[in-house]
This record gives structure tokens, sequence and C-alpha cells, in this order.
């Protein structure tokens, strides 16, 4: 049996991972390409291994034997895995990324980069060129949402649930009463 071919191995220390859990994302045949749209988007992001299918791969997968399998990337210190298996499986909502976001402006970028040639939805969340869908949050949306007078909180989401994009200005003016 031949081995899998590696295309990059950027790990650190003796390349093994140690987390538990890391989201692996399938795609059809555009793991590559979304593993490095992600990269581009995300600061402290790396590509950090490809794999390609070996023959014994290829024939189990039906995905041509040299082809990329998996790429293994990182965005803001969370190892991800993405897998060119197929048209088998396709993403769908009821599983998405929070994005934790401190000012409108990274709110802003966020949901313009990640949505770019997607389709943005209702209360920050959007749906990537990938399918994979997203959920743009600004940190301070939290922590209203959490404040122990319900009035408040009530007043911040029944605002939020009225947006697109999470605009932190008027979400702050309905926690205040001044709507």
């Amino acid at each position: 049996m031949e081995p899998i071919s590696k295309v990059t191995d950027n790990r650190k220390g003796n390349g093994r991972q140690t987390e538990k859990i890391k989201p692996f994302l399938w795609f059809d045949n555009n793991a590559e390409e979304a593993a490095k749209f992600y990269v581009s988007i995300f600061k402290n992001s790396n590509i950090l291994d490809i794999v390609l299918y070996g023959e014994a791969g290829a024939d189990v997968s039906g995905m041509e034997r040299g082809k990329v399998m998996t790429v293994a990337f990182e965005l803001e210190g969370q190892r991800f895995v993405a897998l060119n298996g197929g048209p088998v499986f396709k993403f769908s909502p009821a599983i998405s990324f929070s994005v934790s976001c401190k000012t409108q402006k990274e709110v802003d970028t966020m949901w313009e980069r990640l949505s770019q040639g997607g389709e943005k939805g209702q209360c920050g969340w959007l749906r990537d060129k990938f399918g994979v869908s997203w959920q743009i949050v600004p940190d301070v949306l939290v922590d209203m949402l959490h404040d122990k007078d319900p009035s408040k909180s009530e007043r911040v989401m029944k605002t939020m649930l009225q947006m697109t994009k999470i605009e932190i200005e008027i979400l702050k003016k309905a926690y205040a009463g001044d709507e």
C-alpha cells in the first residue's frame, strides 16, 4: 500500500495535535480553497498541513490520486481539518461557527468578508460561499443579553431579531431604552 503524501507540515513540536476536539469540515472538492479563504480573513491563522489522496484513499473515496484529501488549518488558535470527501454531505445551519468581535469595525469586516459570494441572514448569521454557517457576534451583545435587568435584555433581543448584520450602536440605544 502506498503511503499518503504530505505536501506541507507547518505544525510545531512533534507534529502531533493535542486538541481533544476539533472541527472537521466535509467539502465536496474545494477544501484547500476554503481553508485559504478562511486563513485570509482571520489574523493569526495559517495552513498547517496538506495531505494528498494516495492510491488506497482514492479507491475508497472515488477521488483522484494526488488530489488534496485534507487540509489542517488554524484560525485564531482554533484548529480545523477540511476534507475533500465528494458530494455526499452538505453543510447545514444546524452547525455554525460563532465569531466574537470587539468593535463594530471588526463586525463589519468579518460580516463582509465571510459573506462574500455567500448569503447574509438574520441576527448576525451568514452562510459563506462554501455553505458553512457563521455567526458574527459583538461581545457587547452577549453582555447586554445577560444583564440582570430583564427589560434591558428583552429590548436588546427584540432589536437584534430585526437585524441582519449586528449594529452595536443600535443595540446600545435599545439597552439604554433610547429606541
